[in-house]
């Protein structure tokens, strides 16, 4: 079907759900931490107790994405599982800060981050669903704003609620009033974006609807499920397959940034002794104001990106930006001042604002239509893997290499920017000619 042109105002509707994901997403990556160490965690205990995010999303995204592809509702394609995730998500949102323990607040994690993930993956495969074929980077990048967006209010909203509110530190279990509060209101703020997608968009129904709920009946069952994704595996286009390494050096380098960050800038940059002191709380707050800031960079460059990738290419677009990251991570060992910190953060927004873009804008010309939701979510594996590796294995090398330095860890994620932007130069952006040949690899049953 040749789909039409969509106005700016639909591809803001469609994208504006991301806005709530990322109050998800931005306050957990800037407080996780935090919170593992007020309820006594060590720094080499960190990594594992972070291992339920990417296990849950590892098993969750290639699924969903494989349902919503058979999916056809009232509601529509990928709305139902907008739903069902903002529901969970905002549940698990409102039940982190009243943890009382490691392993209740690693539990809920594993709830949190596999709701977020029903809602997400979706959101991914809504682009190609809506969009004419020259107008995807542009969706891509709107989500990449909205992705900004809510990552600058998340990451700061503790800050803000102590230092322009005046809300007080004291808090049950360890966990600051601001911190609870903060949490409070991301659920709020995640249902309701991701409603007001559902409730301004109407989802294009299949070409053969008859044929697509005869295919929907024959494939039914998690037998057929899972048959359909290791044949999606087997079928993966050459450059998914090229991407894979490059992605999987990038999400390695933004993992160790999001565990360490936070608690690094506490003890390095404010000398904090330990986790009881008024200078780990203002610590970790002033890591939310970075994140904050390299969310703003994020914001703004998201509207310059499309114009670059659409002069330079999305490949070359790619590789600057994960230079540029390299380059603002690995200036962080070099800084006592807590101001400077926020310059560092330009290099980690822009990097921050290609990758949530310009991989799925590479990768989804080659993909099949009839299985882009099976694919983002394949796609999305190269995304858990590696924090899988780093979370069962990164807790050893802060232990036994690292001696347990939090901004070595930190600097670590600089080094696998650089490595991620060397590989970027394997891939080969799909043609013309390959998407058709790709677009001929049909769902079974299709």
């Amino acid at each position: 079907m040749e789909k039409p042109r969509l106005r700016f105002w639909q591809i803001w509707n469609m994208s504006f759900g991301f806005l709530g994901i990322q109050f998800g997403w931005g306050l957990q990556m800037a407080n996780m931490s935090a919170i593992y160490e007020y309820l006594g965690a060590k720094p080499d205990d960190i990594p594992i107790l972070w291992l339920a995010a990417p296990l849950t999303g590892l098993i969750v995204q290639p699924i969903v994405g494989n349902m919503s592809d058979r999916t056809w509702t009232r509601m529509g394609r990928r709305s139902p599982y907008f739903l069902v995730g903002a529901i969970l998500a905002s549940l698990a949102l409102l039940a982190m800060p009243m943890s009382s323990s490691l392993w209740m607040a690693a539990g809920l994690l594993w709830v949190l981050d596999g709701s977020v993930n029903v809602s997400m993956q979706p959101f991914r495969a809504l682009v190609p669903d809506m969009l004419p074929e020259e107008q995807r980077t542009a969706g891509f990048s709107m989500q990449s704003l909205f992705i900004g967006l809510g990552s600058i209010v998340a990451s700061a909203l503790p800050w803000i609620l102590a230092n322009v509110f005046g809300v007080g530190a004291a808090g049950g279990g360890g966990i600051p009033a601001t911190v609870r509060l903060a949490f409070y209101i991301g659920a709020a703020a995640f249902f309701a974006a991701v409603m007001w997608t559902i409730f301004t968009i109407r989802e294009y129904p299949p070409e053969d609807l008859e044929a697509f709920r005869r295919a929907q009946h024959e494939s039914r069952g998690i037998g057929n499920a899972v048959r359909d994704i290791f044949d999606a595996i087997v079928k993966m286009p050459a450059t998914m397959r090229q991407l894979a390494w490059a992605q999987i050096f990038t999400w390695l380098g933004l993992f160790a940034m999001w565990l360490y960050f936070p608690v690094a800038v506490a003890h390095n940059v404010f000398d904090a002794p330990n986790e009881t002191s008024p200078l780990y709380q203002q610590g970790v707050e002033w890591a939310g104001v970075c994140f904050a800031m390299y969310s703003v960079v994020t914001f703004f460059f998201a509207f310059a990106l499309p114009r670059i990738a659409d002069r330079l290419g999305p490949r070359l677009t790619h590789t600057l930006c994960l230079v540029a990251g390299a380059v603002g991570l690995l200036s962080v060992g070099l800084i006592h001042n807590k101001f400077l910190l926020l310059a560092s953060m330009l290099g980690v927004g822009v990097v921050w604002s290609s990758t949530v873009s310009m991989p799925y804008a590479i990768v989804e010309g080659s993909l099949p239509p009839a299985r882009v939701g099976v694919y983002m979510g394949i796609f999305n594996s190269f995304i858990v893997l590696p924090e899988i590796c780093a979370a069962l294995g990164f807790g050893w090398v802060m232990r036994t290499l690292l001696d347990n330095n939090r901004m070595a860890a930190v600097l670590c994620g600089g080094a696998c920017f650089l490595v991620a932007a060397v590989l970027m130069q394997r891939v080969h952006e799909p043609t013309a000619e390959a998407s058709g040949v790709a677009s001929k690899i049909t769902a079974p049953g299709h």
